[in-house]
């Protein structure tokens, strides 16, 4: 029977934490990519977003040893992504700029291209303009497609704490594309 991936990644992270450097390239590998994407729209900067992934894998590599699997290794890991994420925003003491392309969201082509665009960039920003915690929620749940369990420890956050912001991270963001709805 083939391992699933949950299975994978603690079998690395037991790996990792036994010195193998291979492993770490490997856990690098399965979610590097995730990890930028999550603190990219949390952080609305490319830069600060690759700074929080680089050291999200640091602080694996140092406490993989110390790593004890009461939840799945994902988790684990969007949790350090998660309050590095809050570090920086709170060093920097101010909202997110406006988000930059995100290629990880492709556009239709054909004379759609700019309407779609349009429309792709008015949810990149009212998800930037969201409170920070109600950002991270939504990234998680949207983005990442996190259960309540999921985000609940991946933040450290109570389940009604987390359900009850992303009630009002979507009522948020129903508001502000009111208008996409209408056109």
């Amino acid at each position: 029977m083939k391992p699933d991936s949950a299975e994978i990644d603690a079998n690395l992270v037991a790996a990792v934490g036994a010195g193998d450097m291979h492993a770490l390239g490997e856990l690098v590998k399965r979610h590097q990519r995730g990890i930028l994407l999550f603190a990219y729209r949390t952080l609305g900067r490319w830069d600060l977003a690759e700074d929080v992934a680089q050291d999200v894998f640091l602080r694996v590599h140092r406490s993989a040893a110390r790593y004890k699997p009461t939840a799945k290794v994902t988790t684990w890991i969007y949790r350090i992504a998660v309050n590095l994420s809050f570090d920086v925003l709170r060093s920097r003491k101010r909202r997110p700029v406006r988000l930059a392309d995100d290629t990880s969201l492709a556009a239709p082509a054909g004379r759609d291209l700019i309407e779609a665009r349009e429309r792709i960039d008015m949810v990149q920003q009212a998800v930037a303009d969201l409170p920070d915690r109600q950002r991270v929620v939504i990234n998680l749940h949207r983005y990442k497609g996190m259960s309540h369990k999921d985000i609940t420890d991946s933040t450290g956050w109570s389940q009604s704490a987390v359900e009850s912001l992303l009630v009002r991270a979507y009522a948020n963001l129903r508001q502000s594309l009111s208008e996409l709805k209408e056109s």
